[in-house]
């Protein structure tokens, strides 16, 4: 309604202009009163300095309001007079929308103070910088975890540990490092550190969060000696045991030959033969110790892997020709789907013998299989996954693994096969981790087995 009035005032004033105009110059062309012209005149200046103070008002009472939105000040109010003009009406609208956007700025403030204190308080170490190393935000955790009472730039840290700020710049969207640092009377600590990159009106920015795992990894470490020292002992002990009782039994018959003054010469065959058996098995037990203590040591011998362009067709290729035979004697049928132009950065030969010990171990588990009826197969499948890098899947339909077995299954020396060495699965898995990628396994008992290696970009 306010603006309606103020529009038909402006109506008026432009009409009351024009009509004081016209007969100025009625005025002006004929035989009138000099008076009466400059009257008409100052009129006429009159309406249209009134026309343009109340454009001109409205025009600063609009900028005004706009540059409060622009420089984010909604302190100002405009006067309220209840005269029902339009100027009121428009005070009305632009208390309005500054009320409106105090409500919005409220809002946000308490958005920003709420996560702030979730920033603050969570127990993970969270740390944002930007190209130059500026430090926007660093919480609670991970001062205490830097050991710094305050962090402008990264660059500080380097009293700390160079190799930190190497990782913290270096570190890209999804990338993972771990760093040992040690700080001031206390024991070194192991930090997983984990980045995301961010981009904020045009700015980069980076995001880190850091999390102490040192009792993680010395729990995993203990876990792993104690499963290590169980399967070592257990070996060593199959070893030992016969030999130790077998040495003890001919010591006994030639402490009783010395006792009784007994001639060597008058053994007999039985006895000798008995002898012969004793030796056997020794050297026997002996050099399976043997070659348990040299499979032992090759596990800590794994060079890093020599990286080339390398084609899976290719190398699934050659694994499948090596095994042939052994397709063959047990009867498994192999089905591939391996596409022609899946190639990765990888080390041929390690992830070579990486696949033959999976494949050689499903043959051997779908050999135990009786059943007739059951086609043995085994299915090798690769593809590209969507983040980079390629996996590669081998399933077998054979019996299974339990459960209680496939937690242990990437342990050194632990196998469920008589003959197995139990070392395959474990060099693979350190294989796969010196390619910066991972082996997982999942199996159901009478259904089949399936490994999956999967590798980064």
């Amino acid at each position: 309604m306010g603006y309606n009035k103020f529009r038909y005032q402006l109506i008026g004033r432009v009409i009351l202009l024009g009509l004081t105009i016209f007969l100025f110059a009625n005025l002006f062309y004929t035989e009138s009163y000099t008076f009466s012209k400059i009257l008409i005149f100052l009129l006429i200046c009159v309406q249209g300095y009134y026309l343009f103070y109340s454009l001109e008002k409205s025009n600063r009472e609009i900028i005004g309001f706009l540059q409060s939105i622009k420089w984010d000040d909604f302190s100002h109010t405009y006067p309220e007079r209840k005269e029902g003009s339009s100027i009121d009406e428009l005070y009305n609208e632009f208390n309005a929308v500054i009320k409106k956007f105090r409500e919005i700025r409220a809002e946000k403030e308490a958005s920003y103070q709420y996560l702030k204190t979730i920033v603050q308080h969570v127990g993970i170490g969270i740390v944002t910088f930007d190209a130059q190393g500026e430090v926007q935000i660093i919480n609670t955790t991970a001062r205490t975890l830097l050991g710094v009472k305050h962090l402008k730039n990264i660059k500080q840290l380097k009293v700390i540990n160079e190799e930190l700020v190497t990782t913290l710049r270096e570190l890209r969207t999804g990338g993972r490092d771990l760093v040992k640092i040690s700080k001031t009377d206390e024991d070194e600590i192991q930090l997983a550190i984990y980045a995301i990159e961010l981009s904020l009106r045009g700015k980069e920015f980076k995001l880190i969060s850091l999390q102490n795992i040192q009792s993680e990894l010395e729990e995993k470490e203990m876990e792993a000696w104690q499963n290590l020292i169980r399967v070592l002992t257990h070996e060593i002990m199959n070893s030992v045991t016969p030999i130790s009782s077998l040495a003890r039994t001919i010591e006994s018959e030639m402490e009783e030959w010395l006792d009784n003054g007994q001639d060597i010469n008058q053994i007999n065959n039985e006895q000798i033969s008995d002898f012969h058996t004793a030796l056997h098995t020794i050297h026997r037990r002996s050099e399976s110790l043997i070659k348990f203590v040299g499979d032992f040591r090759n596990m800590t011998h794994i060079t890093l892997p020599n990286l080339s362009q390398v084609c899976i067709k290719e190398l699934i290729g050659h694994v499948v020709s090596l095994l042939k035979h052994d397709f063959q004697q047990t009867g498994v049928q192999l089905v591939q789907d391996v596409p022609d132009s899946l190639c990765i950065q990888i080390d041929e030969q390690q992830i070579e013998q990486v696949v033959i010990n999976i494949v050689k171990n499903a043959i051997q588990a779908l050999g135990e299989v009786d059943d007739e009826g059951i086609q043995k197969t085994l299915w090798i499948k690769a593809s590209e996954r969507p983040e980079g890098g390629a996996l590669i899947s081998i399933r077998d339909n054979g019996p299974g693994i339990e459960e209680e077995a496939l937690k242990k299954i990437f342990i050194p020396f632990y196998t469920t096969k008589k003959s197995g060495s139990g070392i395959g699965l474990s060099l693979s898995k350190q294989i796969m981790r010196n390619h910066r990628g991972s082996i997982a396994v999942r199996s159901v008992i009478n259904d089949g087995t399936e490994f999956t290696l999967k590798f980064s970009q």
